[in-house]
């Protein structure tokens, strides 16, 4: 079988349901984007930051924008972690990388928040960034939703990162048990009575001839039919069972991973670390090493970046981008090496000087 795919993914009652639940409790704005996004910029929907969506709608700000979404995008693909990144007018954006099997197949999008208090002069240099407003309402509107924009303490920012670092978790979790248990309109009752005495004997040795016994059918036919009902072999079947289990089991502390292996149903240690790196993307220790951290990415890793402007640029985390203090006057080249500066690109500057 496939590995999961973005369009399942995305088709989650979970995701509708956490989405509408997060930006109710913070007012922050998400999104689940595919990892392989094409070049355009990602739009928030509902929950996009008005300030965003007018700055967008120019062509220097579309440009600045889609720049730090390529930016974001590339630095979660290529670290695999939680991301912060400065957009060219100072706000946060958040990319959290969705893990299936070891494959990055989605990132959450999220922030589009200020770390600080906004000033009129941030307003008036982010205006000459895009070349000015284009008219008088246009400007209202802009003055009005920039200073409207969430401002989001670097403490509460680092437990939303969090929050979405865990539900990323969740969502990889989910997306198995899903496609165990999603079913056609029409499934051959052959096909959901074997799939019931997998899941109550999975801890005992199970063999494709006792099934069939339980099922009363024969060989070729069963597995045929069980294929093209489920996508996956019934040995597939089976280990994604017991591996589902296992990962239920990993979360209770007291027990050994030794007694995960056997209660779960797999016959030895190196059949399960095999099996379940395969369908999870991590051993079985790394999995539990996750679940034992109150984020499964140390917050450490994810530290926020104080607010602009800082005074201390060099602690700032490896994994945060932070764009150039645009609210001060400095020197580049006094910049640390792990600071990327926010720059429009050329087709951005093109269109601010048009």
């Amino acid at each position: 079988m496939k590995g999961a795919t973005f369009q399942e993914l995305a088709g989650l009652p979970l995701l509708q349901q956490y989405e509408k639940a997060f930006r109710k409790a913070t007012g922050v704005s998400l999104r689940l984007l595919p990892a392989d996004e094409k070049m355009r910029r990602a739009n928030l929907r509902q929950s996009e930051n008005p300030f965003c969506a007018l700055v967008s709608s120019t062509p220097a700000g579309c440009a600045a924008c889609l720049e730090t979404q390529r930016r974001i995008e590339q630095s979660t693909a290529s670290e695999m972690v939680a991301q912060q990144v400065y957009c060219f007018a100072g706000l946060t954006d958040i990319a959290i990388p969705v893990m299936i099997s070891g494959r990055h197949v989605a990132t959450l999008l999220s922030g589009q928040i200020f770390r600080r208090e906004p000033t009129r002069r941030d307003f008036e240099m982010m205006m000459k960034k895009i070349g000015g407003f284009r008219d008088r309402e246009w400007e209202k509107l802009a003055r009005k939703s920039y200073f409207e924009t969430p401002v989001v303490a670097p403490d509460t920012l680092d437990a939303v990162v969090q929050l979405l670092t865990v539900f990323a978790q969740h969502l990889s979790d989910n997306i198995g048990r899903h496609m165990m248990s999603a079913r056609p309109n029409f499934e051959p009752a052959v096909v959901s009575r074997a799939k019931k005495f997998v899941e109550d004997h999975s801890q005992e040795t199970l063999t494709l001839d006792r099934v069939l016994r339980h099922v009363h059918a024969g060989r070729f036919h069963f597995c045929k039919i069980f294929k093209k009902t489920t996508g996956i072999t019934f040995t597939e079947y089976v280990a994604r069972v017991r591996v589902e289990k296992a990962k239920t089991l990993l979360m209770d502390p007291s027990l050994r991973v030794s007694e995960v292996v056997f209660t779960a149903g797999f016959g030895s240690i190196p059949q399960f670390n095999c099996v379940f790196k395969r369908f999870v993307g991590k051993s079985p220790t790394e999995y539990r090493s996750r679940l034992e951290q109150n984020n499964p990415a140390p917050v450490g890793q994810m530290a926020a970046v104080r607010s602009l402007p800082s005074e201390d640029a060099a602690e700032i985390p490896d994994n945060v981008i932070r764009a150039d203090a645009f609210q001060r006057e400095e020197d580049p080249s006094a910049l640390p090496a792990n600071i990327i500066r926010p720059r429009l690109n050329q087709s951005a500057r093109r269109a601010a000087r048009a």
